[in-house]
């Protein structure tokens, strides 16, 4: 029988339904914003393309939006299945505000996405207009929670452990507003809003290239852009201030990004290496000198710490979080690159009808997700060996679960997400083909008895009828 390791088999699982389940939520929190504006447009211009528009995304934000939640259900279980122990000792401090999170958002987007999906024809333009931005202002406080409980567990405070070994809060603003909170929250929201952007721009950029719905593309393609002439660029200076608060409170992770293993003043930026954590060294070096620590201490002579500096058990999994960061890296200045494209198309009049460009656009669409997924592996793998950063550790925080038990479930889960996932998957790529309904979409009323109205007078007594 193969030796597995219960800790590594219990992380990829939760690697893996993290993995699937991130990308949804990120994507609901830019849509949501993006109907908003799509609907104000249309009640500001009485336009009949942006209700089109409208009703197309719906479709789609309602599959993401089922997805996000079903996924976040299954993490949930695996606190108490597989990280017992964590829940134990730190629930005191991350119950209450995962409870938050359902009182304040899940409650209120689950109220109000039924009128948002269900509504035409039955409220007011101005109601439904409502409950979208009710909806796209639920997204956002729950990734407030949600990034508030995370952050926490990155940059720990306001808390005191008891004789019984659990964590107590001793002052619940400084836990929410923990030091790393603002940064990631800001980061997070701009890379939902990006993720969208781009998808939009792919879809808005297959439609231009297939000569399709060019009207409802072209507004599509220029909303899109004008994020990413904005909004990518913004993204670069909000990441470089993540990472000074990171270089801050977390320099083991900043040093295993770096790749830096000696301590080092005026240390290089390392654009590719082999990162060798059995010998702690890097292979295959290409070097800017001294750009390192220009970025992080904005001195050329700053210095930074090696990861020698602590033990090798104490140190996070290197190769894994330096390649995550510069997939994150490239692919935002990708983004930004777009942006440039984009603005001198604007200007050369050539931004809609620029064939080349359209495919770079379709071939980016994906980006956001991919950077969105590298940046989370960078947070998450490099905050190990702990769980909550210098207080809990991995190994502390695991249930008695068997490794062979635990491989079974993985299994199931990559069995069973990809099937429904990969469906879900499918019906999006199917919608966004079949493109916006031109003109007034017809909808079927309901009566109580789930059958269409003209199909119970068809069935009732001639004497019913009149």
């Amino acid at each position: 029988m193969v030796d597995l390791d219960p800790i590594l088999i219990a992380r990829i699982q939760y690697a893996f339904t993290i993995s699937f389940h991130i990308i949804f939520p990120a994507f609901t929190i830019g849509l949501a914003s993006w109907l908003a504006v799509v609907e104000w447009l249309w009640l500001r211009t009485e336009k009949p393309i942006y209700q089109e528009i409208y009703r197309m995304w719906i479709k789609i934000f309602a599959v993401c939006f089922g997805m996000g939640v079903v996924s976040g259900i299954v993490m949930a279980y695996q606190f108490g299945t597989n990280w017992s122990m964590f829940s134990d000792k730190v629930g005191n401090v991350i119950g209450p505000l995962l409870g938050y999170e359902v009182l304040t958002a899940f409650f209120l987007e689950a109220s109000f996405l039924g009128i948002m999906l269900f509504g035409w024809g039955r409220v007011s333009r101005n109601m439904h207009f409502f409950s979208t931005c009710i909806v796209a202002v639920g997204t956002l406080i729950s990734a407030f929670w949600i990034l508030s409980a995370n952050s926490w567990m990155q940059t720990p405070q306001g808390f005191e452990i008891k004789a019984d070994g659990l964590l107590y809060p001793t002052s619940w603003l400084e836990i929410i507003f923990n030091p790393s909170f603002p940064y990631r929250f800001v980061h997070m929201i701009t890379a939902a809003y990006l993720t969208t952007a781009f998808a939009v721009a792919g879809v808005a950029a297959y439609y231009l290239y297939k000569n399709v719905y060019i009207q409802h593309a072209r507004i599509m393609f220029g909303m899109a852009m004008l994020m990413a002439i904005f909004v990518s660029p913004l993204q670069l200076f909000i990441g470089d201030a993540h990472g000074l608060n990171t270089f801050k409170h977390q320099p083991r992770k900043i040093a295993a990004i770096e790749g830096t293993w000696e301590t080092e003043k005026g240390a290089g930026l390392r654009l590719f290496a082999v990162p060798d954590q059995q010998n702690q060294i890097n292979n295959y070096e290409v070097v800017i000198p001294k750009l390192a620590s220009l970025i992080l201490t904005h001195s050329l002579d700053g210095e930074i710490k090696g990861l020698k500096e602590w033990k090798p058990e104490d140190q996070p999994p290197v190769i894994a979080v330096f390649w995550s960061f510069r997939v994150m890296v490239g692919l935002g200045l990708a983004m930004i690159i777009t942006g440039i494209l984009a603005l001198f198309l604007y200007y050369r009049k050539r931004l809609f009808d620029t064939r080349w460009f359209q495919f770079w656009c379709i071939v980016m669409s994906p980006s956001g997700f991919i950077a969105l997924l590298a940046g989370w592996f960078v947070t998450e793998i490099g905050r190990q060996p702990y769980t909550v950063y210098g207080i809990l550790r991995t190994s502390e925080s695991i249930s008695p679960v068997i490794a062979q038990q635990v491989a079974i479930t993985l299994l199931a889960f990559v069995i069973v997400y990809s099937s429904i996932f990969g469906t879900a998957c499918y019906y999006i790529i199917q919608l966004i083909k079949k493109g916006p309904k031109i003109g007034e979409e017809k909808e079927e009323f309901y009566d109580h008895s789930m059958l269409p109205l003209q199909v119970i007078k068809e069935l009732k007594p001639k004497t019913e009828r009149g």
